[in-house]
C-alpha cells in the first residue's frame, strides 16, 4: 500500500515541480525578469487566486454543507501555533535575535497555499477536489491573517514597525470573506452563469502561474555561506511536525479529506512569501532564502513520503 501510495503521490509532486522548473528555468535564462516576475506574482495574488476562491465558494460551498466551516481558520492557526513552539525549542542553537525570528518564520510559516492547491489538483479526483479547496481557502484565511499581521511583525523586527491593519486584508482574504457574505445573503443566486464561466476560466489559471512564480522565486534566491545548522533544524522540524500529524491520525477518527489538509500543511515547505516582505522592509535576509531553497528541494522526498503513510494509516484505520 505505502509503495503504491509512493508512486501516486510522487507523480503528483513531479508534475508540480515540473511546473517550477519551467518558471525557475524562465528567470535563469532571463526569459522572465525581476519586473516580470514580479508582475506575475501580483496577477496571482491580487486576480486569479482571489477570482479563483470567489468561483470556488460561490459555486461549492454553503453554510449548511459546511456548518464546521469556521474549524479550518483555527487549524491553520494551530498549526502556526505549534510550529512557533516547537521551532522555540531549537532557537537554543540559534545565536543572534534577527536570526532567531527568521528561523520562527521558517518554522511556523509554510507554503500553505501555491503547493497544496497544486498538489489537490494532480492527487485526487474530481469528486473530492471541490470539498478540498473549499477546505483550502477556509485554512488560508487563518494563514493570511497570521502571517501579514504576526510574520510581517516578526520578519520587520518591530522595533519601529507600527502594526497596520490593512494588512490583513490582502486580496485572497477579501476574496474569501465576500464570498461568505453573498452566500449568507443568498446574494450568490443572483450571479448568472455567463458571468462565473470566464471568472471560472480566470481562476483555472491560478495553478500554473502560481508554480512558475514560486519556480520563479527559487532561481532569484541568492545564496551566499550557507549556515548548515540552521538549514538542518528546519528540515528536523519539518520531519517532526508531519510525524505528530501522523500519531494525531492513528489517535483521532478524523475525516479523510481534513486529515490529509493537515498532513499536506505539515509537511510542506516554508512559505515563498517571507522572502517577499523581508524585500519589501529591506530586511537583510539571513536565513530566509536558505530555509525557503533548500526546503523546497528536500519537501520532493519528504512529501511523497507523508503523505504515502498519511494513506497506509487511513486504510489501516
Amino acid at each position: 500500500m505505502f509503495l503504491e501510495s509512493f508512486k501516486i503521490t510522487g507523480l503528483a509532486i513531479f508534475e508540480i515541480f515540473l511546473l517550477g522548473a519551467i518558471g525557475y528555468f524562465l528567470v535563469k535564462k532571463n526569459i522572465l525578469g525581476a519586473e516580470g516576475l514580479n508582475a506575475l506574482s501580483r496577477l496571482v495574488i491580487e486576480i486569479t487566486l482571489p477570482v479563483m476562491i470567489f468561483v470556488q465558494l460561490i459555486k461549492g460551498f454553503t453554510f449548511h454543507l459546511y456548518p464546521n466551516w469556521w474549524i479550518f481558520p483555527l487549524i491553520s492557526i494551530a498549526i502556526t501555533v505549534i510550529g512557533l513552539v516547537i521551532g522555540k525549542i531549537f532557537t537554543v542553537f540559534i545565536k543572534g535575535s534577527q536570526h532567531k525570528l527568521q528561523f520562527l518564520s521558517l518554522v511556523a510559516f509554510q507554503n500553505s497555499g501555491y503547493l497544496p492547491l497544486a498538489l489537490t489538483a494532480a492527487l485526487l479526483p474530481k469528486a473530492q477536489q471541490e470539498p478540498m479547496f473549499i477546505y483550502l481557502f477556509l485554512f488560508l484565511l487563518g494563514f493570511n491573517l497570521v502571517i501579514w499581521s504576526f510574520g510581517v511583525y516578526m520578519l520587520s523586527f518591530h522595533q519601529n514597525k507600527r502594526f497596520e491593519l490593512g494588512s490583513l486584508f490582502s486580496p485572497p482574504v477579501i476574496a474569501t470573506i465576500l464570498s461568505l457574505c453573498f452566500i449568507f445573503f443568498g446574494l450568490n443566486k443572483f450571479l448568472p452563469d455567463f458571468l462565473l464561466k470566464p471568472l471560472g476560466l480566470i481562476g483555472d489559471c491560478t495553478l500554473p502561474l502560481a508554480m512558475f512564480v514560486v519556480g520563479g522565486n527559487l532561481a532569484e534566491i541568492r545564496l551566499k555561506q550557507v549556515d548548515i545548522k540552521a538549514v538542518a533544524l528546519v528540515t528536523i522540524i519539518k520531519l517532526i511536525l508531519p510525524l505528530l500529524g501522523l500519531v494525531l491520525m492513528m489517535k483521532l477518527k478524523i475525516d479523510f479529506l481534513i486529515g490529509l489538509l493537515i498532513m499536506m500543511q505539515l509537511a510542506m515547505p516554508p512559505a515563498t512569501s517571507l522572502s517577499v516582505i523581508l524585500r519589501h522592509y529591506k530586511k537583510e535576509d539571513l536565513l530566509i532564502s536558505q530555509g525557503i531553497f533548500f526546503g523546497h528541494i528536500i519537501s520532493i522526498l519528504l512529501i511523497p513520503i507523508f503523505l504515502s503513510l498519511y494513506f497506509s494509516v487511513v486504510m489501516i484505520k
